[in-house]
């Protein structure tokens, strides 16, 4: 039962890792509804280099 525990966990946790580092840190983030996807596409814009997943804080803002 162990064995086949891990066997489902090891790629998940792969997948999770994959993400991470491919987004610098920062876990993904999904739109399911079109407030998220407005929210997504507000970060994409304020971080000034197009992509949602780099923070920009109030005090950088222009």
């Amino acid at each position: 039962i162990a064995l086949r525990g891990m066997c489902l966990f090891i790629p998940g946790m792969a997948t999770a890792s994959v993400h991470r580092f491919s987004n610098r840190g920062k876990g993904k983030r999904v739109a399911h509804y079109s407030y998220q996807w407005y929210l997504m596409e507000r970060d994409r814009r304020v971080s000034g280099v197009n992509r949602y997943y780099v923070s920009k804080g109030l005090e950088n803002n222009d």
